[in-house]
């Protein structure tokens, strides 16, 4: 390999990688089209067998009586909040400060549905009961991410999103869940995905995270609520005339990688605790509660890269892609166990640790 490359063309040319389970190509759509009937007829307009007998089999895992399967889960939220929003006459929800709709959405919520989003809880923490009893505004919807991603993946304790749903309820606010890993979050919580879903009114869900399908979301609720969002889709221009490729991709991932989450999970802990053994760094949390992490590390983002990249070139394995910066001294990068992580083998990803340690020791 070239000393020069980047951090993204080096960690792309290792024969190792921790996070994921395949790169983004079009070998994912091959081997979900691999043993389907080519005679099979496709979804048109958002019917047909196809679709509606995955959106009936998602929904049963969910709990719910219906779901709509949606070609982005940014499409589905919105919606979703939409429906509560027009249903209670209040145009306001609330949501994480870091939540995705408010930082990497270009305020769609605002600027297509003029809803107004109510931040609660501080940016380093999960929301709790008492951000939800401080709430000063009348919302119609409180949503909730599970994990919080832009925190490392962090999870509130299961008694306290049973308190959020008791008093939710109690005072007519609806409860909508962003699910996008929810099922990476099943081994921690020790519970199936419909007893999650059962204190919520609304779930999203996605099947390219941790499932590794090519894109693609479903939104589950009771059967008048997905009926409306099957409007609301075709007014965003979301009932394609097909989508029967993410659909494909969408279930095969599904049955391939549900029953892996507890391995991931267990590989994501194991992980971590190499992370935490090395000089400057940090893993949040420092016990993972699902796949992902974030490992923080006490160095410029330049200096960091660099150390990762001839890391990659060294020892074959690559940690990450993408490094981020905090401030001028500290930088960040998010890991998620998929596939890839059981390829490598221990005493060589031993190896490349005991090398990382040294290279922060020589940074700092």
């Amino acid at each position: 390999m070239n000393g020069n490359l980047s951090l993204l063309d080096a960690f792309y040319n290792t024969k190792y990688q921790v996070s994921g389970n395949s790169r983004r190509n079009i070998q994912v759509l091959k081997d979900a089209i691999m043993d389907v009937d080519g005679n099979m007829e496709s979804d048109i307009y958002g019917g047909g067998k196809l679709i509606e007998d995955f959106e009936a089999k998602i929904a049963r895992l969910l709990g719910k009586p219906s779901a709509v399967f949606f070609p982005s889960g940014t499409m589905a939220q919105q919606i979703a909040l939409r429906i509560w929003c027009d249903r209670q006459g209040i145009h306001k929800v609330a949501y994480h400060p870091l939540s995705h709709l408010e930082i990497h959405e270009q305020g769609g919520l605002k600027e297509l549905h003029r809803i107004e989003s109510v931040l609660i809880a501080d940016k380093d923490r999960t929301i709790r009961l008492e951000d939800v009893l401080r709430m000063k505004d009348d919302v119609a919807c409180l949503l909730l991410e599970l994990p919080q991603r832009e925190i490392g993946g962090q999870l509130p304790p299961y008694e306290e999103l049973e308190a959020i749903s008791a008093h939710c309820r109690s005072k007519g606010i609806k409860l909508h869940l962003d699910g996008a890993r929810l099922f990476e979050v099943l081994p921690y919580y020790g519970k199936s995905a419909s007893e999650i879903c059962s204190l919520f009114d609304s779930v999203y869900v996605s099947f390219y995270k941790g499932l590794g399908g090519i894109a693609g979301a479903i939104l589950a609720g009771e059967q008048d609520f997905t009926t409306l969002s099957k409007v609301w889709k075709r007014r965003h221009g979301g009932d394609l005339i097909s989508l029967y490729p993410y659909i494909l991709s969408a279930d095969q991932a599904f049955d391939l990688r549900l029953a892996r989450m507890e391995q991931y999970y267990r590989d994501a802990v194991e992980l971590a605790e190499l992370f935490n053994a090395c000089h400057s760094i940090a893993t949040k949390p420092l016990v993972p509660v699902s796949n992902m992490f974030h490992v923080h590390a006490e160095a410029p983002k330049e200096k960091l890269e660099a150390a990762l990249s001839a890391l990659c070139e060294e020892t074959g394995i690559g940690l990450t892609a993408w490094v981020s910066a905090v401030g001028d001294t500290a930088s960040y990068f998010e890991v998620s166990i998929g596939d890839r992580y059981a390829a490598i083998p221990k005493e060589e990803l031993k190896r490349a640790f005991l090398a990382l340690d040294a290279k922060m020791k020589s940074i700092s």
